[in-house]
């Protein structure tokens, strides 16, 4: 049996798997708010109920946002800033005395899809993750790629590529840099790049002052809405350089999108029609597909871990 915890800022939540891939169990439990001990307590308990619950014990993967330090084993880069320098895997190791695989949950998600989801036998996978962040992981071989200093697939916190002189030096991220992908690409990406199109060329009848969310954007465009449709093309030329990029980078087989905005249908058709004018190659036959297994993604990777 197969246990995934996917550690989130507002909820945990456990899986049991089979070794086929069948969910034995799900649940899922609030996150103590800034309360480091409280989180690990909260987790041992979720793998005691389930094992208590299904009769038997399982190997433990855990997804979080961030990555453990190659420098001092510590977690860094989470958005759940408690987690920040903690020594968490040593930490659940003890407490659940036995061995616990850790990864970014960019990197459970992609290993998700591309053990049985939409990404299933493909050799080379990058899997992104297009929500309130931007991330991404990858995957050879049905094996997740870390690299030395355990950041691959960090896609989000590189500069837009091919920039248009109205988008240097791009809006701040909170990694201190400015134009980074997330910038662009995340669901307030979306929110702020219509604003500010709406607001440099004014179309009749849109509203300048209205903040519209990513899903009113995308319906609006659908119902014919000029000022929508502008800035939703616009974003797909982004993703299109952004993931042109990466083709010319990793050259994977198959680039599986997840997170909120995976939910916009176009994307599927109109980017790959879009990237070739930037991959460095006279055919590009890697497929963008959406995801499988959605929300569930995640945390089903930590299991495969």
């Amino acid at each position: 049996m197969r246990l995934g915890i996917d550690l989130g800022g507002t909820k945990i939540e456990i899986i049991a798997l089979d070794g086929s891939g069948k969910e034995l169990l799900r649940r899922r439990a609030p996150t103590p708010k800034g309360k480091y001990s409280e989180t690990l307590q909260v987790i041992a308990a979720l793998v005691r109920d389930t094992e208590v619950e299904l009769g038997q014990q399982g190997a433990l993967g855990i997804g979080t946002p961030g990555a453990l330090s190659r420098a001092t084993g510590r977690l860094k880069n989470s958005n759940s800033v408690v987690l920040n320098g903690q020594p968490i895997l040593q930490d659940l190791e003890a407490l659940l005395q036995r061995p616990v695989k850790i990864s970014n949950d960019a990197n459970c998600f992609a290993l998700s899809e591309a053990t049985d989801g939409a990404a299933a036998g493909a050799s080379v996978v990058f899997g992104v993750i297009l929500g309130t962040g931007v991330g991404a992981g990858i995957v050879v071989n049905g094996h997740i790629l870390t690299g030395p200093n355990g950041i691959a697939g960090e896609w989000g916190h590189n500069p837009l590529p091919w920039p248009q002189a109205h988008e240097i030096p791009g809006p701040p991220c909170y990694c201190g840099k400015l134009g980074c992908i997330e910038t662009f690409l995340s669901g307030p990406g979306m929110v702020q790049l219509h604003q500010v199109s709406v607001r440099a060329e004014p179309v009749e009848g849109a509203d300048s002052d209205l903040v519209l969310s990513a899903e009113v954007i995308v319906a609006r465009a659908e119902q014919g809405d000029a000022a929508c449709e502008r800035s939703l093309q616009l974003y797909e030329n982004r993703l299109a350089r952004s993931l042109a990029h990466v083709i010319n980078i990793l050259d994977p087989d198959v680039i599986v999108l997840g997170g909120g905005m995976s939910n916009i249908e176009r994307l599927y058709t109109n980017v790959p029609t879009l990237w070739g004018r930037w991959v460095f190659s006279d055919r590009v036959d890697t497929r963008l597909v959406k995801n499988q297994f959605g929300d569930s993604s995640g945390v089903r990777g930590a299991a495969w871990l």
